[in-house]
């Protein structure tokens, strides 16, 4: 009895699939275990690598996204004119049998000949280097509010509680305060008199404050927590210059009008702490040719995320659906037998959807956002968790329309969405009491609770 056997038709056949490792790369070229070669992680091994795989006239490859090391062996396989795919596991991890790197690297190289696997969204060159700036820039405002608690912990347990009567101990007031006790001066009377007079706290309260267990150990933690938040907050600036300079140096040639300055200044955010030093509202309208600081609720931080890690390859999203699927805003949903059996997002770190994530945050502790009935509605039926991940995925679809067809903010239009919403719930509320068939006296008693109950 014969057996019909489907077979794939190849679409690839110079194709090659490399494991990526931390200590060395399997290539394979082809369904033979015997031609699977290993390279080191050296520039030699990856110029060995390269005459290996231009002897067999590979012109496309594919290899698997590990943490960091990939990076490397990509930026030099793409500068030796190889079409390089960098996949997820998500895609490769269907080997059969038991998983070695030999057969690993085997499968991934079936899957590309067979055109089964898509590459991952990379950035230009451009955005990569500003990306490297800003992860960096991150790191750093981490650690400034690293030592910035520390040096808080220090002076809690001292029982010098700055933090009761000051929004921020690194503040003027603050850092006057801090510097003064470690120069040796202990009287409350005194270092009472270095706090600015726009703090509203009563000056015996603060008084009160100031007096504690003055504990060596203690001061020398305060000391040292002092000089390195210094340092990084120094390296914020330091850094601040650079991203500022690398982003005039290739900001599109846009000419900015008088109306259009002045409506970027009447959008204007209140500057927080760590928000960039230069004019990141001009610059972003540069890029974008919008202003992002219409939309109530994008802070300064959104949009250098934004700029720096995305920018113009935002287009590269052919709609704002797909756009939102790649921050991971939206449920990642597996269907069997018309049912769906999983809407778990998918697992996966973006500065840009954290970002957006804060920016829905801050929209839900708002009254009067437009986006605060749609948060507050979410958040009825599916917890504030639920809330803020849909709040940022409409965030994103807004920010997505207004670069990619270069239009402004339209407040009234997210506002008509949301009365549009309520007719909605009407019509269905109406519906229920038709048929329920409720007498006069029954609506009239419903009504007066309801009056009841919200006065």
């Amino acid at each position: 009895m014969e057996s019909n056997q489907a077979s794939f038709k190849i679409i690839h056949p110079r194709a090659a699939g490399i494991d990526v490792g931390s200590r060395s790369h399997l290539v394979a070229i082809d369904q033979n275990k015997d031609n699977v070669r290993e390279f080191g992680v050296y520039t030699k091994d990856h110029q060995q690598l390269i005459d290996h795989l231009h002897l067999h006239n590979i012109t496309t490859i594919a290899m698997e996204s590990t943490g960091s090391y990939w990076q490397t062996l990509f930026n030099a396989l793409q500068q030796a004119g190889f079409e390089v795919l960098l996949v997820g596991g998500n895609q490769t991890k269907n080997v059969k049998g038991r998983k070695t790197d030999v057969i690993a690297c085997i499968w991934i190289q079936k899957l590309h000949s067979l055109g089964l696997l898509s590459g991952s969204l990379l950035l230009s060159d451009t955005f990569q280097q500003l990306c490297t700036y800003y992860y960096h820039r991150l790191h750093l405002v981490q650690q400034s509010a690293r030592y910035s608690n520390k040096m808080q912990k220090a002076l809690r347990l001292m029982n010098i509680r700055l933090d009761v009567v000051l929004n921020d101990i690194t503040g003027q007031s603050g850092m006057a305060v801090i510097e003064a006790i470690l120069a040796g001066h202990r009287e409350a009377d005194q270092l009472v008199l270095l706090v600015s007079d726009r703090v509203k706290k009563l000056r015996q309260e603060i008084a009160n404050a100031l007096q504690g267990w003055w504990r060596e150990e203690l001061l020398f933690e305060l000391q040292a927590s002092l000089d390195f938040y210094r340092l990084y907050e120094g390296k914020i600036k330091e850094c601040d210059q650079i991203i500022g300079m690398f982003l005039i140096k290739y900001a599109p040639p846009v000419e900015i009008t008088v109306d259009e300055k002045k409506q970027l200044k009447a959008h204007r955010k209140r500057a927080d702490k760590h928000a960039p030093s230069f004019n990141l509202s001009h610059l972003a309208y540069q890029y974008f040719q919008t202003d992002l600081f219409a939309v109530s609720g994008i802070s300064y931080n959104t949009v250098l995320c934004l700029l720096t890690s995305l920018g113009h390859d935002i287009h590269k999203f052919p709609n704002a659906k797909s756009f939102a699927c790649w921050l991971g805003l939206v449920p990642n949903n597996k269907v069997s037998g018309g049912k769906v059996i999983s809407n778990r997002r998918p697992s996966g770190r973006s500065y840009i959807a954290k970002a957006l994530r804060h920016a829905a945050n801050s929209i839900g502790n708002q009254k009067d956002h437009e986006l605060t009935p749609f948060f507050k509605r979410i958040a009825f039926k599916k917890g504030r968790v639920a809330a803020i991940i849909a709040t940022a995925r409409k965030l994103a679809v807004i920010i997505w329309n207004m670069i990619t067809k270069v239009e402004a903010y339209h407040k009234e239009r997210v506002e008509m969405n949301q009365e549009k919403q309520r007719t909605m719930k009407l019509k269905h509320l109406d519906k229920k009491l038709h048929a329920l068939q409720l007498t006069k006296e029954e609506l009239a008693r419903l009504f007066v609770k309801h009056s009841l109950s919200v006065g």
